[in-house]
This record gives C-alpha cells, structure tokens and sequence, in this order.
C-alpha cells in the first residue's frame, strides 16, 4: 500500500491530503497559513490528517507541496529587494517588456559585453565596472543577470555570476537557465522577478521539509511547477519562478482527476486570486507566449490561466466618485478582520468599539496593520519610524499613520511583505450573512457597520445595515467572478475585441439576464464550469447561475490543489537550435557556446544527443523513475531562387515519469 502526502499552501488555507494507491483520497484537512512560520500551518493540517486516518507517517512513501505564495507575491508587487546586471544592453530597454515594472525601482548595474545572434562576443566583458558598482549596492537578497543573446552564448553570464558570489555570497540568477528563447528585456525581467522570490519559496520549502522530517516523513519532496508537473525541492530553490501558477496547474490536474470531465472551464477561487483556465480533451493548455501573472509577462513555461486579484480575503473598495455608492474587490488581498480577532480578541474589538463610539470620521476606522518578519534591515530611517509603530502590533491603522507621508513607508512595508494589511473583506461579510461561521461574527459585523459610515459621492451614507451591505458585497464578488470567468472565455473565442471590453459589454450583460423587449438578447458558457476552492461552494451556485451553465462542485474540490500535487508527473522540456553558419556551416549551442560542424546530419545527432543527456538528467534529478523520452523536432527553411535553403531548425526533449517513491 502506497501513501502519498499532497500539501497545497495558500495565501489563506494550508491544505493537506493523503491518497492511497494514487486513487483514493483517505483524508482531507484545512489549516490556516501562518505567514511568520509556515511550518505551523503546514504542521496543523498535516496532523489532521495522520490523525483522520490513523497512518504512520513513516509509512509515507512521497510528499508533493504546491503553492500560491509565489503567484500572489507577483500579483501583490510583493517580495526581496534585488540588483540586475545587465549586459550588453542600454538604460533604453530597461522600458521594455514591463522591466522597468518588475524592478520596481531596484537598482541596475549595466556594463558592456554580450553577444550577437550567432553567439559571437560583441564586446568585451566589463569586470573593472562590474566591481566597482557592487561595492556601491546595497543590501538586497538577489542578484538577476541577463547578457545580450545569453541563449546563443551565456559565458558572459556564467562569468558575472561567479564574481558576484565571490563578491557577496548573495544567491544568483542568470537568464538563460531559465529560458532557452531570445528577446533580452522579457527574459531579465524572468531573472528578476526569480531573484525576488528565491528567500520566500525557500523559507516555504525549507519550513516544510524540517517539520516532515521532525514526525518521521523522511520521504523525498516534489514541488508542482506552474505546468503542473513536478520537479524536486532543490529544483524549485534555484528557480522559484517556476512555481508560479503551482497552485492553479496542480488545481487543473486535481479537478480532472476529480471529475473525469474532459472539456470545462476551471475556476478556483483562494484568498488572494482566482484563477480561471480551460480543460481541453482532459488536458491543461501550455501558454505559448509564458506566465502572465500581475500584469507581467514571463518567460516561464505554465498552463494558460488568467490569474485575477480577486478573492475570499480580496479588499472590499468604494469608488467615491460615484454617486450611487459603487463597491470593488482587489487586486490587494488582506487578512480578514474577523479572523484577526480570532487571535487578538481586545486589540481588535476596542478598536472597532472606540470608531463606532466617535463621531469623528477616519478614513482607516476598521483597519489593522499586522507585522509578519521583523526583517527591517533593508529600510529607510522613515520607514523604520513607521514599522517601529507596528512591530509589537497589531495596531490600529489610524495609530501606525501619523502624516500622509506615513503612507508610503506603509505601502514599501507592505510590498517588502514585512507586514500586513487586515480590513474588510467578503469572508467578514460571508460570516455577518450566515454563510461561514469559522471566525468571528461580531467583529465582523461591527467592520461592515464602520465600512458602512462613508460617504458615495453623493454625501450620502453608504448603509446603515450591515447585513444589507454584506449581500451587496457578495454580489460584487458574483459580478466580478463571472466577469473574469467570460474573459477567459473570450480570450479562446476568433472574435475581434479585447476579452476584457467583451465580457463587461453591455450587450453580454444583458444577454446575461435573457433581455426580451423589442431585441432578444441571450449569452451563456458553453462548457459546464467546475468550482473550486475553500469558498467555491460559498459563492460559487450564483456564478454559475449568472452564466446560465452547469456548476460542477466536487466533493474534495476545496483541496484541489493538494490533490493534484500528488496524482501529477515529473515533466521536463530542453530544447535546442541549430542555424546556418554559412555555407555548409551548421551550428548548433550549448551552455559553453556555439559550435560548428561541416554535416547538418552529425549537427542534429550531437545536438540530439546533448538535449536527451540533458533532459534525462534533469528527470533523474527531480526524482523520476521509469524515464521515457520523446523528441519533437522542427525545421524552417526559404526558397531562394527556386531553391530550398535551410534557416533554422531546433530539437525539444521531453522527459516523463512518476516520482521515485521511497522504500
């Protein structure tokens, strides 16, 4: 009897799951994430279900963890404060491809050198420059580098990074390990948003694997990549940004394992996003173009999946320009206020006591800051002051902010995830309309009554009556799931317009609700719609009501994400080209440069041997047994002068087999 372990950690919830002979799930737990100690969450769930299902954890013969944290760090502007090097490159592309946003005002070190597009040196390596500018840096948790046509010849890379870590020991990521295609400005932003995350998923990881180890779970590790398949915990160390849409790819494996569905839309709702893919003949779509998660488009090989800021712990907005009162939720997640009175009863309660007791407005009445790290060594004076006010928190909102210029140390500490943020949510209004009662109602109810003292732009109160208001602010989140949902839709449709403009037309919302007047209007999915998630049987009947379909809610569909963290395969992809070097010139590259040959035949059978040792390794390296080996190869030639002349060619490797399960 084989047991397996699957451990999702979310923004909100740590799930655990144990399944038994790969098809049936014994036992199933939630446990709330502990952002200062994620062993504590990861600990609480695991022990409930050794304890449901009186298993030995010895007897646990593989562990597979996936998570949300590095999507929602992403989607949140969250994470370390990192240097790129680049090289080869002008302050001019630092403006393109959204790296200009990603580095969020990080320093950058550019210096000369790179390559061309047949991987020849352009220019020489500038180390004196290199040297001198990382003395100058400050501190920062990583460094990201990326050389001009690094995938052609990444001996310039290969070399910066060894000076940076004899220089500061900092941990390194270089471009073209983590994608083989070219256009320099989007795969630096991929090393830059890796950079930033390698403290945060190896805390995760690291937090997981001592507590397993500490009840006897000896067993390897998977993590769930962002295509939903597994690489093991040291592959996921050197390239977090991997794990980026883990959670979402190992949610699409666990609901077709679930349900057996072959074709439907999969929409799984957390605390922070909701993510919304398609299912075609049983089997999750790779996004051709990379991860678009924040806003950001990666280099990073995912499933295509439309990652929205919308969720259970989403921040409840009213739009004062509107006359009528008007609610949004998102993109920022938040800890809701009923559940940080769980754990700091009085703090939160006087608060909320003493806004509903003052006739004074305050524009943060309801609203706690929570310190998480007691990392302030990267801050300014200024903001130092502020988290000084915090640090032995939780506090009051309107007690941390002192001035206006309070606000941006708030916003940097927030964004550096040193703390957190806790208001209103639609899991406070959830508990204050019956539909959950996991926290606490009271406070939740005095939230929405403080919420409900603002102005609409018509100097109207918004309500009086919280429960009122709660219904309308589920209704919101039913509005803006089925918006997201129909944008995904849209995005597959050959129909000319921008998903996002399709679905908040005004002829689909009244298509929506079967408008009949002199016009006859109808609109509705056309797949059957599969909820998942903690909260999708919560909100999920009026979504699918609203898009006139089918609502699949499986039974174990609140731990999806765990599920298919277990039940998935280890999968890995190297690729490589091969280019005309000229006449009878064949050249093909490697990570130690480009090399040429006087036979196209000899070129593809070394490249094709070099990728099948790659790829293997990479398979054996992340824990998989029983390897099997497939090639994919292409070949672009054009006609000159009525006859065929070859261009490019390139060989894809892919390496499949179940994890190695331990004795």
């Amino acid at each position: 009897m084989a047991i397996m372990l699957g451990v999702d950690t979310g923004g909100t919830y740590t799930d655990a799951v144990l399944i038994k002979n790969d098809h049936e799930i014994i036992a199933s737990a939630k446990s709330l994430t502990t952002r200062a100690n994620l062993a504590e969450g990861v600990g609480k769930a695991v022990s409930a279900v050794l304890k449901e299902s009186s298993i030995n954890a010895k007897d646990i013969v593989m562990t597979s963890l996936s998570t949300t944290l590095a999507t929602n760090a992403l989607v949140e502007g969250k994470g370390g404060k990192v240097c790129l090097v680049y090289i080869g490159f002008s302050a001019k592309d630092i403006e393109r491809q959204g790296l200009a946003d990603a580095l969020r005002g990080d320093p950058v070190i550019i210096i000369s050198g790179g390559h061309n597009h047949s991987g020849n040196e352009i220019a020489q390596l500038d180390l004196g420059t290199l040297r001198r500018e990382l003395s100058k840096i400050g501190t920062v948790t990583g460094f990201a580098i990326a050389g001009q046509f690094a995938t052609r010849n990444p001996s310039h890379e290969k070399v910066v990074r060894d000076v940076i870590r004899d220089h500061t020991g900092i941990p390194v990521s270089c471009s073209y390990e983590l994608s083989a295609k070219l256009g320099g400005p989007k795969r630096a932003m991929t090393a830059v948003l890796n950079a930033r995350l390698i403290g945060m998923i190896d805390h995760l990881i690291g937090a997981t694997e001592d507590y397993l180890r500490s009840i006897g779970i000896n067993s390897q590790m998977m993590v769930v990549r962002g295509d939903g398949a597994l690489i093991s915990s040291d592959q996921a160390r050197e390239k977090p940004i991997e794990t980026i849409l883990s959670g979402p790819a190992a949610s699409i494996v666990g609901a077709s394992w679930l349900t057996d569905e072959k074709n439907a839309l999969i929409s799984d709702i957390g605390g922070t996003t909701t993510d919304v893919a398609i299912l075609k003949e049983g089997k999750p779509k790779i996004d051709p173009d990379g991860a678009l998660v924040g806003g950001l488009r990666t280099m990073v090989e995912a499933v295509a999946m439309r990652t929205f800021g919308l969720g259970g712990d989403s921040q409840v907005h009213l739009n004062r320009e509107g006359l009528m009162g008007e609610l949004s939720l998102g993109p920022r997640r938040v800890m809701p206020v009923s559940l940080l009175a769980v754990d700091h009863n009085k703090i939160v309660h006087d608060a909320l006591d003493s806004a509903l007791n003052s006739n004074k407005t305050n524009e943060f009445a309801g609203q706690f800051l929570v310190p998480v790290s007691d990392n302030a060594s990267e801050l300014s004076d200024r903001d130092n002051i502020v988290f000084s006010r915090i640090k032995n928190g939780p506090v009051p909102m309107s007690e941390a902010i002192k001035t206006r210029v309070d606000l941006g140390s708030v916003s940097r500490l927030l964004e550096r995830g040193i703390i957190m943020h806790s208001a209103l949510t639609p899991s406070d209004a959830s508990h204050v309309l019956g539909n959950l009662d996991t926290w606490d109602v009271i406070a939740a109810q005095k939230t929405l009554l403080i919420f409900g003292r603002k102005r609409t732009g018509s100097g109207e109160i918004l309500s009086k009556d919280s429960e009122e208001l709660a219904q309308r602010i589920i209704d919101q989140l039913t509005d803006q799931t089925s918006e997201v949902i129909l944008e995904t839709a849209f995005g597959e449709e050959d129909i000319d317009g921008r998903a996002r403009d399709l679905a908040r037309h005004t002829l689909i919302k009244k298509g929506l609700k079967h408008h009949r007047n002199i016009v006859s209007l109808d609109a509705a999915i056309n797949l059957p719609l599969i909820g998942l998630g903690a909260s999708a049987r919560t909100y999920y009947g009026e979504v699918g009501k609203r898009l006139s379909t089918n609502t699949i809610l499986p039974k174990h569909g609140g731990v999806a994400n765990a599920i298919g963290a277990v039940v998935g395969q280890i999968t890995m992809r190297k690729s490589g080209k091969i280019m005309s070097g000229g006449e009878g010139v064949w050249r093909i590259f490697t990570d130690n440069g480009p090399i040429d040959y006087n036979e196209q035949k000899v070129a593809y059978d070394v490249l094709r041997e070099g990728l099948l040792h790659k790829v293997k390794k990479a398979a054996k390296n992340a824990g998989a047994d029983d390897i099997r080996i497939q090639f994919e190869d292409s070949e672009q030639v054009a006609t000159i002068e009525g006859r065929k002349v070859f261009v490019e060619g390139s060989i894809l490797a892919i390496a499949t087999g179940r994890p190695r399960i331990s004795e």
